[in-house]
């Protein structure tokens, strides 16, 4: 019985599953300026490689999590890790920027089902607090990509340059496969799923947006997580280019400021249990914006060095491993008969609203690390005041 797994196990296979998606964007990263000049492209069109990655992810989710409450969780992992599969094999044979640019939205599409699905089985076997305990070790599971992913990059570039790198992502989807079909239970039972159609989905759809307490809970952590994304879209180029790091320098400063997030989201649920929920959020938000907005007035004066912005970014994350994994919990937890529609339509505006801000970026770019750390400072300050329009209305919401 699915309800009988340990946490533990239940974390590790559920890491294992949902760290592919993130594997496929931080392994990749130190090869950017060695793909665009393989390719003979330019910034603007290597950071389109990951917008085509996010923008597909994001919308993709939108079919996985219905069809996973009429269908069961384990049918729609295994169509999207065969897509990704795909798309994974298309990016290691890319010709050109262009053909990448395709692949890597397939593979979006594809790796979108292991952020969703994970999601609602986590919902499937718990709430509150103790749903926040699970996605927090899932993160910790997760948590190897931003940290080892890059450097396993950095290795394989030197082994065998960067299509390398597709190959071994293209063998992690297969490995995924092989858990979805031998190891992971299917959590939801014949009678909790829901027949879906468009009128049953319009109606479903239409209660979550109509729920302050889910849109701003899914807008805070997706404010979160854009700062993430435009990081993620920045940071190769100005570690390398304006910092001068190679790739193996680039990926231990990703690693170093990704340790902070994953390390503080540790320490959500019990702090969850002591103060609840919703005052964790607003902790974790007011000190995001906080050092973010430092981090900004630091580069427009001109003295932010690396240390500087590794080191406030690690604090800017830390903050946000109490805010993104909180936020995921409380968004889902009054909607557990739509949890699948649920934690896809959340996922899906959390990484369109991603995908527009690297576009919305992106034409500010110079290499430097004063429009990276504006546009951070931007998510930090959406992200507050959303908590501030919705902290009255999570005060109602369950902490438990």
């Amino acid at each position: 019985m699915s309800a009988q797994l340990s946490m533990t196990r239940s974390a590790l296979i559920l890491g294992l599953l949902a760290a592919v998606g993130p594997f496929a964007i931080d392994m990749y990263l130190p090869a950017l300026p060695q793909i665009g000049a393989a390719l003979g492209t330019d910034v603007a069109a290597m950071q389109a490689t990951l917008t085509s990655y996010f923008l597909a992810f994001g919308l993709a989710q939108l079919v996985y999590g219905p069809w996973a409450d009429q269908a069961g969780r384990k049918v729609p992992l295994y169509f999207g890790l065969g897509l990704f599969l795909v798309g994974t094999v298309a990016c290691a044979l890319a010709p050109s920027v262009g053909w990448l640019i395709v692949a890597r939205f397939v593979q979006g599409l594809g790796g979108a089902a292991v952020m969703v699905i994970p999601r609602a089985i986590i919902r499937d076997l718990h709430t509150g607090t103790q749903a926040t305990k699970l996605m927090a070790l899932v993160m910790l599971v997760i948590s190897v990509s931003p940290m080892l992913a890059p450097l396993a990059g950095s290795g394989l570039m030197a082994l065998g340059g960067w299509r390398t790198i597709f190959a071994v992502l293209a063998i992690a989807a297969l490995v995924s496969l092989a858990i979805t079909a031998f190891v992971l239970p299917e959590t939801l039972e014949d009678k909790d799923r829901v027949t879906v159609n468009a009128r049953s989905l319009w109606k479903s759809a239409g209660v979550l947006v109509r729920d302050p307490v889910f849109m701003g809970l899914t807008f805070i952590g997706g404010f979160g997580m854009a700062s993430f994304f435009v990081f993620i879209a920045s940071a190769a180029f100005v570690y390398t280019d304006t910092f001068g790091l190679t790739p193996t320098g680039f990926s231990i400063a990703f690693a170093i400021n990704a340790a902070g997030f994953f390390a503080a989201s540790q320490t959500a649920a019990p702090l969850g249990e002591r103060i609840g929920l919703a005052r964790v959020v607003r902790i974790g938000v007011v000190g995001f914006a906080v050092f973010t907005a430092f981090l900004c007035a630091l580069a427009l004066a001109g003295a932010a060095s690396l240390a500087v912005v590794v080191g406030v970014l690690f604090c800017a994350n830390a903050c946000l491993g109490l805010v993104i994994p909180t936020t995921m919990v409380m968004a889902l937890d009054d909607h557990g008969e739509i949890a699948g529609l649920a934690s896809s339509l959340g996922g899906t505006l959390q990484m369109v609203a991603g995908g527009v801000a690297i576009m919305a970026a992106a034409p500010f770019f110079d290499g430097t690390v004063t429009p990276m750390a504006v546009a951070i400072a931007g998510c930090g300050a959406a992200a507050l005041v959303l908590t501030m329009v919705t902290s009255p209305r999570m005060r109602r919401a369950p902490a438990a």
